[in-house]
């Protein structure tokens, strides 16, 4: 079959490509805003390149913004990118890459990829569906973050244009989305107040590492009491 009849009769083809055009043309911002930051290219796209995942990269970008320290970036990066492991050991039990697909896989494993397999019905559609939105969007992604990061140390200064805070807004864009209901916004509301109060007391960075480790104790507690509510029903 032609890789067009592919395409049309796909719908996990059609899926993954939209998803990859639409998510991959977005690393033209990150790129823009990572050397506007103060970051190099070279030291942007390694960091799409090898991370792979925007709510981490931003994350990290917005630290640095900030005046945090390398450590406390990669602190706030690796926190958000934490979810992408869940999602692995999903995939892998799903899908059951083999040798080096395995660790291509373990690569383009985030939000989008995930999603788009998860959505599918038949078995042969998910892994399609998985490899098209991972590798597109890996793939454009990276090529986007070179353009942007080019664009972006041609504006020089950050502060001048108002990009100074523009890594904070992208990445509570990347977040609005995912509040859908009462429970995420009353955590993100708590972590917010403590981010606040955090701010005048610590350096740059560790106010969201203190966030994130009450997000991690809310779930904590909210799993511990799920248990013990599970253990407590009558059989």
């Amino acid at each position: 079959m032609s890789l067009a009849a592919t395409v049309r009769n796909s719908p996990a083809t059609r899926a993954g490509l939209s998803i990859a055009v639409a998510t991959g043309a977005y690393g033209i911002s990150f790129g823009a805003l990572g050397t506007a930051s103060g970051l190099g290219v070279l030291e942007v796209c390694a960091l799409s390149l090898l991370t792979f995942s925007g709510g981490s990269q931003f994350a990290f970008v917005g630290v640095v913004a900030g005046g945090g320290s390398p450590a406390s970036a990669a602190g706030a990066s690796t926190l958000l990118g934490l979810r992408n492991g869940v999602y692995a050991m999903q995939m892998n039990a799903l899908l059951r890459p083999r040798g080096w697909w395995k660790l291509a896989a373990a690569q383009v494993t985030i939000d989008e990829s995930t999603a788009t397999a998860l959505a599918q019905e038949d078995a042969e559609e998910q892994r399609r569906g998985f490899w098209v939105a991972g590798v597109g969007i890996f793939l454009l992604w990276n090529l986007m973050t070179l353009v942007g990061a080019l664009a972006g140390e041609a504006l020089g200064d950050p502060q001048r244009w108002g990009l100074d805070g523009a890594a904070v807004a992208a990445f509570l864009g990347l977040l609005w989305p995912r509040l859908r209901s009462r429970e995420p916004w009353a955590i993100a509301a708590v972590c917010a107040v403590v981010t606040v109060l955090c701010i005048p007391l610590v350096p740059p960075g560790v106010p969201i590492l203190v966030a994130a480790a009450v997000a991690a104790g809310i779930g904590w507690w909210r799993l511990r009491r799920d248990r013990e509510l599970a253990t407590e029903q009558p059989a």
